[in-house]
Order: C-alpha cells, then sequence, then structure tokens
C-alpha cells in the first residue's frame, strides 16, 4: 500500500477522514435522531482541533447523506446512524492502517523498542512527515516518548502473564476504588452514551468482530465508569492502561469471537446498572468479577475487559 503524502485534490485527508468516523461515533453514542442540529465551533472544541478540518469533516458527511445543510444556517443529521457501517461509507485511511500495522509489529516484536524516524522511512516506505505524525500520535497516547538526539522508544508493552496480571491487579484497585471516591456521581448524559453504544453492539455483535470499535466502546465504559469519581488522575490512570493493552492486545483482538463480545457487553450494562441503581457495593463486585474472568480469558491476552 502506498503511504506517500496524498494530494488534497485527490480527496479527503486522513485528519477529515478520522473526524468525520469521530463525528459519526459522537452521533450515534449521543442517541442524536434525524434533524437534530450539529454545531462545527462545538465539535472543533470537543475535538481540540480548529474550525477548517472540522469544516472539512462535515462537508465529507454532507456528500456521503450522513448529515444535510438545515434551511437556515447550519447543518442537522439526515439519517439514523445507529446501525451505520462505517466502512461503507468513508474510505479507509492509509495512515491508520499504518498506524495499526505499527501496533500489531510492535506487539509481535517485529518493530524494535528503540527507532528513528530514518530507520522508519524506508521500512514503511512513507516520508517523514507521516513518519514524526505518527510517532507524535503515539507519543500523545503515552505509547512512545522522544529520546535526546533524533531517536524515540517505546514504552514497555504488557509482555508475559505476569506484567497482565500486574495490570488486571492495578485496574481492579484503581476502578473499584474509584466507585468509593467521596465524589463520585453520575453524569445521566454520558451514562446514556454507555448504554446506546453497548446496545447497538448487543443488537448485532457478531458485525463487531475484525473491527476495533468494541474496543472503543469497550475503553469508553472504563474510563468513564472511573471518570464519575471526578478524579482525573484516576482516570488518566485507567486511559493509559487502554492504551497500553491497544498496543500489547492489537493483533489479538480482532479476533474475539462474538459471544465473548456479548458476554463482556452484558457485563458492562449490570455494572452500569448498579452504580445508576446507586448500589455500589453490588457494581464493585460486580466489576471485580468482571475484571477477573477478563484476566483468566486467554491470560488477558485476547480480551480488552
Amino acid at each position: 500500500m502506498d503511504y506517500s503524502d496524498a494530494d488534497p485534490s485527490d480527496g479527503p485527508s486522513t485528519l477529515q477522514l478520522d473526524l468525520a468516523r469521530r463525528i459519526i461515533d459522537r452521533i450515534r453514542d449521543a442517541g442524536l435522531s434525524v434533524g437534530t442540529r450539529v454545531s462545527a465551533p462545538e465539535l472543533a472544541r470537543i475535538f481540540g482541533v480548529s474550525r477548517s478540518p472540522i469544516t472539512g469533516a462535515l462537508d465529507l458527511l454532507v456528500e456521503k447523506g450522513v448529515l444535510q445543510p438545515m434551511e437556515t444556517r447550519g447543518l442537522r443529521v439526515a439519517r439514523d446512524v445507529s446501525t451505520l457501517n462505517l466502512s461503507e461509507i468513508l474510505p479507509n485511511s492509509p495512515i491508520e492502517d499504518l498506524y495499526r500495522q505499527m501496533l500489531r509489529e510492535r506487539a509481535q516484536g517485529a518493530l524494535p523498542q528503540d527507532v528513528s524516524e530514518a530507520e522508519l522511512m524506508p521500512r514503511y516506505g512513507v516520508s517523514r512527515g507521516i513518519v514524526r505524525k505518527l510517532l507524535m500520535r503515539f507519543a500523545a497516547e503515552g505509547l512512545a516518548q522522544r529520546l535526546p538526539g533524533h531517536g524515540w522508544r517505546f514504552v514497555d508493552t504488557l509482555v508475559g502473564e505476569e506484567a497482565y496480571r500486574e495490570s488486571y491487579e492495578f485496574r481492579a484497585i484503581v476502578e473499584c476504588s474509584a466507585l468509593r471516591t467521596p465524589n463520585f456521581k453520575v453524569d445521566k448524559d454520558i451514562a446514556g452514551q454507555i448504554r446506546r453504544a453497548h446496545e447497538r453492539i448487543l443488537s448485532d455483535p457478531a458485525s463487531r468482530s475484525g473491527s476495533d470499535e468494541w474496543f472503543r466502546v469497550n475503553a469508553f465504559f472504563h474510563e468513564n465508569l472511573t471518570g464519575f469519581s471526578g478524579n482525573r488522575f484516576l482516570t488518566d490512570s485507567v486511559r493509559h492502561q487502554n492504551n497500553l493493552r491497544r498496543m500489547q492486545e492489537s493483533a489479538a483482538f480482532f479476533e474475539l469471537p462474538a459471544e465473548r463480545i456479548e458476554q463482556s457487553c452484558r457485563e458492562h450494562l449490570a455494572i452500569l446498572d448498579a452504580v445508576e441503581n446507586a448500589d455500589l457495593d453490588w457494581a464493585e463486585a460486580l466489576l471485580r468479577q468482571h475484571l477477573k474472568q477478563a484476566l483468566e480469558y486467554g491470560g488477558g491476552r485476547d480480551d480488552n475487559g
């Protein structure tokens, strides 16, 4: 596959494609109905980007029939996206494919822990700009750091049973403790997004196998369950664990059977039910059992709890 820099006239940029997918995810998780207005400034603020790439992403979604112009100024949702297959309406991003390839190769040990931009350019046949953009993405996710000089180092991965066990022990400590913080409070809007996302998975779990949608929904659940604590440090620690697992489990994650996805999904909803009913003792018991089962399933290597 050619990963060279594309001419803007050839189609949407990688950033626009990424933003378009994230906008659809937000519409879907928020349960926005057909006709609901979509705000470009709000999306730019949420995603931390300027108006220009957001405008490009919105134009792409208008072209694909997901959004439509309003009679007055602005855009609105044009179709039900709850069962929308993104791959059918948005082209694959070569840069996103390369990002996933690097994740897999690092997980398998094919990509060294210490790398340089000069080494990666001929390895993947890409420009220095693309290599740097990918490495900065890894750095932003806590998966790599720049070394003095021109090198980069990927973080230690969750290699071996002991590292997996320690990771799940850490998660149990952090996530269960988050339920006991004095400022713990369920955000009803976010809880609703979590529930709708899981119900969408349950409607056809087989269709979610072989994609990263379950990882995204899964991570959203655990990060926001911890986030209800109001403690940013607890939330950041769970997010970092998710990023570590995304790297190490990337190869096996896409092979998860539909029945395992469905089971994990129902466990999440049971925990969410207990939390929304303010039964935190039961929520903690369910969460501990959920993480224990996730660790035991394949030694923690191919489940994302």
